[in-house]
C-alpha cells in the first residue's frame, strides 16, 4: 500500500469517524487530469518534439531546470506556436545535445530571451510541416489550410488530427523560413500554467540528482582539506574500513572518497579518516578587510569607463559625499547540497545530475580524464536550487574521476557540512562611492571597487548611472585568494544595487529631493546619452515607467506616519525593476512589512511562474541582506549548518505585491532582477524609520551596533 493511501484509509484513534482525501482528490481539475503517454508509434518531427500517433505531444525542454520554471516555459512557447492543446502535452528534460541546441544553460537570467525566437520557430516549422502533410493529402495549397488545437483545417473545413499527420509529416523537409504568430494570436503564452513538475515535486517522485539510483552503484562522501590552502600528506584509514559496507577508500588529489552500499555508511566512515594535512590556511576575514580597504583608492587599473573629468568636477564641488558599503562572502546554501551520478567504462561515461552549465561539465571531465568528448554523455535532472553554484561543477568532476578509478558506478552526495564548507561563494566586496554636488545637482560620480578574486562584469559600468551624470568613472581591483568564489545569484549587482541605491538615496537627502524624483530627473537626463550610446545597457524611458508604477502600487507618500517607505530601482540581466519597502517598528525593532515591486521583463510568458521569480528574489535579496555573512579564520569558514548560518525564516517574510508592465517587447530575464533591487529598498526604509544609515551587511548586525 502507497503511504499516502495509507493515510487516507486510516488514522481514527478514538471513537468517531475520519474522511481521509488523498491528494490527487483534492487538486484542481488540470492536476487530476488523465496521464499522457506516448503510443509506441511516434515519429520525431525536429529537435524540440515528436508526436504519438494519437495525437500526444512530447515536447522537449533543452535547458537546466533550477526551479526558474523553464521547464514549463520552454515548451510552452514551443506548443504556442505549434498550436497543440496544452492538456495533449507531455515536457521531457533534454540530455545535452549541443547539436540540437544552442545554449544549454541555466544561468544569468537568460534562457528564455536567449531561446525565444528559436523555441518558436521549432514550434512553427513543425506545425508547417503537419500542414504540408495534410495540403499533400487532401491535393490543395497548403496555404488554404490552417491549424487549431493539434488538428489541421482544410479549406472544405475538412480536418486531420496531428497524429494522423505525423508519420507523413516527418519525412518532410524542415522549411528553412516560416512566419510566425503575432502577439495577438497567442492562446497559451502569457496565460497561467502550472509547473510541469508540481505534482511530482508534491507526492516526493524521483527528479532531483539526490534520487539517482542504479543497479550497482556505490554512495560516495568525500574528505576535502578544513581549510582552503591546505594540502593532503598521509591518512589512517583503518578504522574506516571496518565500517560495514564500505567498499573502498581512495585518495584523489588532496581529497579521500568513501565509497560504501549506502550514503549513511559513507558519511560514518569518513568520520573514522584520521588525515594529516599540511599548510595553514592564512585567509582570515580581518586581513581581507585590510587588503580590500587598501585597494579602494588604487589607480593602476585602467578604468571600466570614463566619462569627462571627475577630479577637475570634485575639485570644483561645493561639496563631495564619500561612503564606502562592505558585503561579506556568502554561500549558496541550496536545498539540495551538491550531487552527481558518474558511470566511468571503457565504452563511455555517464554523467548524470544538477548541473546549470552541461557542456562545460562535459569538456572538464574529457581533460580530466583523458576522453574524447564524444565518449561523454550528459544528462540533466531537476535542481533543488542552483543560485550560480551548480555552474561549477567541481561535484560532477570529483564523481567521475573517482567512478573512473574504482571502476564503478557512484552517486557522489555532498552533506550540508561539505556544501557550505567546500563551496564556491559570493565574494567579499567593497565600494567605495564619491559624488561632488554643485549648484542643486549631482556633477560628477566615481564608483571603485575592491573584490576578492574577480572584478565586476565589463556590462556592470554601462548600467545607471552611466549617461546621468557628465563626469562619472568606473573603476575595480581584485586580490587573489585561495578561496573559490563565483557566480552568486544576481553577480555583483545582488550588492551593487544596495551600495549605489542606498548614495542615491543620501545624495537626495543632500540635495531635498525626493527619492524618486531625484531618480526619474537623473534618468530623464540620460536619455540623450543612452541613445547616442551604444554601450550604455539600460533604457531610462523603461526604469521611469517602473518607478511611477511602483509608486503608483504602493500609495508611496501617503501612507500612515508609522510606515516608513524606502525606494531602489535597477536594471540587471535586461529587466528594469523598482521596489518600496515598507517598514514598521515594533516594540522598538522595524520590521519589513511589505515589498510593492513593478518589473518590465518584456512579454510574459507564463504569469503565474514570473510572479513566483520576482518574489523569491525579492525574499532571497532582503534575507541575504539583512541576515547573511560568512567569515574566514585561517582558511576555515566560520559556519557549516544552519544552526551557525542565519537565513531568513518564515515569519520574516514580507508580503510582496507584484506589477508587470505590459509589453509587447521580447521577453528579458527574470530569475535575478528582483534581488538586486531589494537590499536597496530595505535600507532606505529602515533609515526612514531608524534615522540611520547602514554601510554594511548584514543590516541586523549593523544595527545593533548603531544601536
Amino acid at each position: 500500500m502507497k503511504r499516502r493511501t495509507f493515510f487516507k484509509v486510516t488514522g481514527a484513534t478514538g471513537g468517531g469517524l475520519i474522511l481521509g482525501i488523498g491528494l490527487a482528490q483534492c487538486a484542481e481539475p488540470e492536476v487530476r487530469r488523465k496521464v499522457l503517454e506516448m503510443p509506441e508509434t511516434w515519429h520525431e518531427i525536429n529537435t524540440y518534439l515528436k508526436i504519438g500517433n494519437n495525437g500526444v505531444v512530447t515536447i522537449y525542454s533543452p535547458n537546466p531546470e533550477i526551479g526558474q520554471n523553464v521547464k514549463t516555459s520552454m515548451p510552452m512557447i514551443v506548443a504556442e506556436e505549434l498550436d497543440v492543446d496544452w492538456e495533449n502535452v507531455i515536457v521531457e528534460q533534454a540530455g545535452l545535445n549541443t547539436e540540437w541546441f544552442s545554449r544549454q544553460v541555466a544561468g544569468g537570467s537568460q534562457s528564455i530571451r536567449k531561446e525565444w525566437f528559436s523555441l518558436r520557430e521549432g514550434g512553427a516549422k513543425a506545425r508547417q510541416m503537419l500542414i504540408n502533410a495534410a495540403a499533400l493529402q487532401w491535393q490543395v495549397g497548403a496555404a488554404n489550410c490552417t491549424t487549431e488545437n493539434g488538428y489541421v483545417i482544410g479549406p472544405d473545413k475538412q480536418k486531420l488530427s496531428y497524429g494522423e499527420l505525423a508519420d507523413e509529416a516527418s519525412k518532410l523537409e524542415i522549411p528553412e523560413k516560416v512566419e510566425l504568430k503575432s502577439n495577438s494570436a497567442f492562446t497559451k503564452i502569457g496565460k497561467n500554467h502550472k509547473n510541469v513538475d508540481g505534482l511530482k515535486i508534491a507526492t516526493g517522485q524521483p527528479l532531483f540528482g539526490i534520487d539517482t539510483h542504479r543497479e550497482g552503484m556505490v554512495y560516495v562522501s568525500v574528505m576535502r582539506p578544513p581549510a582552503f590552502g591546505q594540502k593532503l600528506e598521509s591518512f589512517d584509514d583503518k578504522e574506516a574500513r571496518e565500517v560495514n559496507g564500505v567498499v573502498d577508500i581512495i585518495q584523489f588529489g588532496d581529497k579521500i572518497a568513501v565509497l560504501a552500499t549506502s550514503n549513511w555508511q559513507a558519511m560514518k566512515a569518513k568520520k573514522l579518516l584520521k588525515p594529516k594535512w599540511s599548510g595553514n590556511g592564512l585567509e582570515n576575514t580581518a586581513d581581507h578587510d585590510q587588503i580590500l580597504m587598501g585597494l579602494l583608492d588604487a589607480r593602476e587599473n585602467e578604468p571600466f569607463r570614463k566619462d569627462g573629468d571627475v577630479d577637475q568636477a570634485f575639485a570644483e564641488a561645493e561639496e563631495v559625499l564619500t561612503r564606502v558599503y562592505e558585503s561579506p562572502f556568502l554561500p549558496h546554501n541550496c536545498l539540495e547540497p551538491m550531487n552527481f551520478f558518474a558511470d566511468a567504462t571503457g565504452d563511455k561515461v555517464e554523467l548524470h545530475g544538477p548541473i546549470q552549465t552541461p557542456a562545460w561539465c562535459r569538456s572538464r571531465v574529457a581533460k580530466i580524464l583523458d576522453r574524447p568528448e564524444e565518449d561523454i554523455e550528459v544528462s540533466m535532472t531537476r535542481m533543488g536550487g542552483g543560485f550560480g553554484r551548480r555552474l561549477y561543477g567541481d561535484f560532477s568532476d570529483e564523481a567521475a574521476e573517482i567512478s573512473s578509478i574504482a571502476k564503478r558506478p557512484v552517486q557522489l552526495l555532498f552533506t550540508r557540512e561539505d556544501d557550505m564548507t567546500a563551496g564556491t561563494y559570493r565574494p567579499a566586496i567593497k565600494y567605495k562611492i564619491e559624488a561632488s554636488l554643485k549648484d542643486g545637482a549631482i556633477t560628477a560620480y566615481r564608483l571603485s571597487e575592491a573584490s576578492i578574486n574577480s572584478n565586476m562584469y565589463g556590462l556592470i559600468p554601462n548600467f545607471f548611472p552611466a549617461g546621468a551624470i557628465p563626469n562619472l568613472e568606473v573603476r575595480g581591483h581584485k586580490y587573489d585568494s585561495n578561496i573559490t568564489t563565483g557566480a552568486w545569484r544576481a553577480p555583483y549587482t545582488n550588492f551593487l544595487a544596495y551600495a549605489e541605491q542606498s548614495f542615491f538615496d543620501e545624495l537626495a537627502d543632500r540635495l531635498q529631493k525626493d527619492p524618486i524624483d531625484l531618480r526619474i530627473e537623473l534618468l530623464e537626463q540620460a536619455k540623450p546619452a543612452a541613445e547616442a550610446d551604444e554601450k550604455i545597457e539600460y533604457s531610462p524611458e523603461r526604469m521611469q515607467g517602473v518607478l511611477k508604477l511602483v509608486a503608483e502600487k504602493s500609495e508611496y507618500g501617503t501612507k500612515a506616519s508609522d510606515v516608513y517607505q524606502g525606494v531602489s530601482a535597477y536594471y540587471s540581466h535586461n529587466t528594469h525593476v523598482a521596489e518600496i519597502a515598507d517598514v514598521v517598528v515594533e516594540n522598538g525593532t522595524p520590521r519589513v512589512v511589505k515589498v510593492t515591486c513593478a518589473v518590465d521583463c518584456g512579454i510574459l510568458v507564463n504569469p503565474i511562474a514570473a510572479k513566483n521569480q520576482v518574489e523569491g528574489g525579492i525574499i532571497d535579496g532582503i534575507g541575504h541582506a539583512m541576515y547573511g555573512e560568512l567569515n574566514f579564520d585561517n582558511g576555515k569558514p566560520s559556519a557549516d549548518n544552519f544552526n551557525r548560518y542565519r537565513l531568513i525564516r518564515n515569519m520574516e517574510a514580507p508580503e510582496i505585491d507584484v506589477h508587470f508592465v505590459d509589453s509587447k517587447l521580447d521577453p528579458t530575464g527574470l530569475g535575478e532582477p528582483s534581488l538586486p533591487p531589494a537590499g536597496g529598498a530595505v535600507a532606505n526604509a529602515l533609515y526612514r524609520a531608524t534615522g540611520k544609515r547602514i554601510y554594511k551587511q548584514p543590516f541586523v548586525k549593523e544595527l545593533e551596533v548603531l544601536g
